[in-house]
């Protein structure tokens, strides 16, 4: 897992909500994907354990899918 992506749990009025964050320089973050309404602490946890794998096997595949495309642009 890298360290560019990483979750935390905000305690709102009405229960858990867990954000997936994103570093992007190493003062400046920003929330990429966000769920709310968790009743409990452990249930936003897993689903951000859970969705934080998702979510960067996501980013991978669209980041090759990026990378092929800039090197096809790049021979022609």
């Amino acid at each position: 897992m890298s360290n560019k992506y990483s979750f935390q749990l905000v305690e709102k009025r009405n229960g858990w909500s867990a954000e997936i964050v994103r570093q992007i320089t190493s003062r400046r973050t920003i929330i990429s994907k966000r769920q709310l309404g968790f009743e409990t602490e452990a249930e936003a946890t897993q689903w951000a354990e859970k969705e934080l794998v998702e979510f960067q096997k996501i980013q991978t595949e669209r980041n090759k899918r990026k990378s092929a495309g800039k090197r096809k642009n790049d021979d022609e």
